[in-house]
């Protein structure tokens, strides 16, 4: 682990993945003020997931990716990038000077041990040709999870695992699981009858 920093802090019911676009509405003044900051000064913040499963206090650093709309009221629609993950040492309901929250935060380096193997690559391209879907591009261990549309437990759980073995051995499991539910879906297609 790095060194402990200081970042703005969004608390939301929410736990983006490493790679995860996510799009956010905002209209709190403070958060107003945030998203001001995050333009200006080009810096990142923190989404905390604020739920009680959430005992080791993870959250995500996000960059933002682009304004989709602003409204006269000062409300905006935004996109942001979830570019690494962290965990919560200290949270500040107001980070001054500033009126939104703020943390403390050990950064957990998420882009380390991106690669996945070639047989792990195999299976996941064999799942995504179950799904329809042939031009998978590069694509690296994140995105794999980004696309087994983890639960927030097992969000939670890959999250933890720091190592490349670790995380891929965890999404083997999922990925057998979801292929398992593709292929009875495939075969039970056309086995409903009408009454």
């Amino acid at each position: 682990m790095e060194q402990l920093v200081e970042i703005p802090v969004f608390p939301l019911s929410i736990l983006p993945l490493p790679n995860e676009l996510i799009p956010l509405h905002i209209f709190e003044f403070r958060y107003r003020q945030l998203l001001k900051d995050v333009e200006e000064k080009d810096v990142k913040f923190g989404i905390y997931y604020t739920h009680g499963l959430n005992t080791d206090r993870v959250g995500a650093l996000m960059r933002l990716e682009g304004i989709l709309k602003r409204y006269d009221t000062g409300e905006s629609d935004i996109v942001t990038k979830c570019v690494d993950t962290f965990l919560l040492t200290r949270y500040y309901n107001q980070w001054l000077p500033n009126p939104y929250p703020g943390g403390k935060v050990y950064m957990l380096n998420a882009n380390e041990h991106l690669q996945v193997s070639n047989s792990f690559s195999e299976e996941f391209k064999d799942f995504m040709t179950l799904k329809n879907i042939t031009d998978v591009g590069s694509f690296d261990i994140h995105d794999i999870a980004n696309e087994l549309n983890l639960d927030i437990g097992d969000r939670l759980k890959y999250l933890k695992l720091l190592t490349r073995e670790k995380r891929e051995s965890f999404l083997r499991e999922r990925l057998k699981y979801q292929r398992f539910i593709l292929e009875q879906e495939r075969l039970h297609k056309n086995n409903f009858f009408l009454n």
